[in-house]
């Protein structure tokens, strides 16, 4: 057996003060940081398949929970991969194409960041990425043929799209970490989002140890207790030297390839070079201002399923652990488009999903790997990363 310690810690629960409805809903968080991150910010970090069983000083779940927290690496490089698998239907590409279209920024400029990363969601992807303290961090997105950059540096934030020769530049608020605009979906910032969620339905345990890009590291290991969840386990490989997440990844209760698997496959702590963060638009490409009434730098993108639920008007959170719900009106009547007013589209639309009927009358359910949603037909909504069964127990109960 490895030498380290292998304990459950779970935390009492922490959101017991707050009203049902705006319950923190940290297990809601993470299938949605996994979807709503990927599509709308910089940087995923990726993970290949450990290597070795490195021999580490014994460490228990809590110790291990505390060195992540005390992290602070200002300097880093690296070559990272990510891959996101949600189990989309496969419509003869509509999912690339929805996500490719979504690259359209809204001046329609390719360099955008906040649209352009939506290509994230889905398939593996390689990047680099490079920070040097909180006002200077650059994203590469390398593609076939062409790359796309996102740079900061400062109070400048460039995205450059080479296949397009277009330009994107923002400026952030004002320097400094409060503003930083580096990627927040980072193995770290993952790992942050889901360690939120430790409570008593949770299990948190260390499960050996491993090699991620050449460094030793411990497993940190989150299972739900609770049964109703798509959420089988999450795992966070964590640097034994500097606390440091360098793999996270999520994988459903229905098994098979991980949802989210994202980790560095090459890193460095040194010191980037300064010209590493300079940019200057090359000559003929097409420049973008960000639109100053618009928060729409890379700073402003949500890092949290909490933010996202917020963000929808009059959503509420159902629930608690694993099994928390999103709800919210849409407010149109009639659930999906149908008949004359729907078309061809309703009728598509609907056959993707599953009908299922209750006690709250009709709906579909949409199903991905791990987030699912039912849409009532009096426009209500209920979404998580939980079964059918409880989404449509929950319309059921009218909540």
């Amino acid at each position: 057996m490895a030498p380290y310690e292998s304990d459950e810690a779970t935390g009492a629960g922490q959101d017991e003060d707050l009203p049902t409805g705006r319950r923190k809903a940290a297990r809601y968080v993470v299938p949605v940081a996994v979807v709503g991150v990927a599509a709308a910010t910089i940087g995923l970090v990726p993970a290949l398949a450990d290597s070795g069983s490195p021999d580490l000083p014994k460490i228990t779940a809590q110790q291990l929970i505390e060195k992540i927290a005390k992290s602070d690496v200002q300097q880093l490089s690296g070559t990272v991969k990510v891959s996101t698998d949600l189990g989309l239907p496969d419509l003869g590409g509509l999912e690339s194409s929805l996500a490719s279209g979504a690259a359209q920024g809204g001046d329609g400029s390719s360099a955008d960041p906040t649209s352009k990363l939506t290509e994230l969601v889905s398939g593996t992807h390689t990047l680099r990425v490079a920070t040097d303290g909180p006002d200077r961090q650059k994203l590469s997105l390398l593609e076939s043929g062409a790359e796309y950059s996102l740079i900061h540096d400062g109070k400048d934030v460039w995205g450059y799209d080479s296949k397009s020769n277009e330009v994107f530049h923002g400026t952030a608020a004002d320097s400094g970490k409060k503003h930083r605009a580096e990627p927040p979906a980072t193995p770290k910032d993952f790992a942050d989002e889901a360690l939120k969620s430790v409570d008593d339905t949770t299990s948190v345990t260390v499960d050996g140890t491993a090699q991620v890009a050449g460094r030793d590291a411990y497993k940190l290991l989150i299972k739900p207790k609770q049964s109703g969840t798509t959420v089988g386990a999450i795992s966070i490989a964590v640097d034994a030297r500097t606390g440091m997440p360098l793999k996270f990844t999520l994988t459903p209760k229905s098994g098979g390839a991980a949802v989210l698997d994202a980790g560095f496959t090459q890193v460095s702590f040194a010191k980037p070079a300064g010209s590493t963060f300079d940019f200057t638009p090359p000559k003929g490409a097409k420049v973008t201002e960000e639109k100053k009434d618009e928060s729409r730098a890379p700073e402003h993108a949500p890092k949290s399923g909490e933010d996202f639920a917020q963000g929808l008007e009059g959503a509420n959170v159902l629930g608690k652990g694993w099994t928390s719900i999103a709800t919210f009106d849409t407010g149109a009547k009639g659930g999906l488009p149908s008949g004359s007013e729907g078309g061809a589209f309703g009728g598509f639309l609907g056959s993707l999903g599953d009908h299922v009927s209750g006690k709250f009358g009709k709906g579909t359910v949409f199903s991905t790997r791990l987030v699912n949603a039912l849409i009532t037909d009096d426009g209500k909504v209920y979404a998580g990363a939980v079964t059918k069964d409880t989404l449509v127990k929950a319309a059921n109960e009218g909540k």
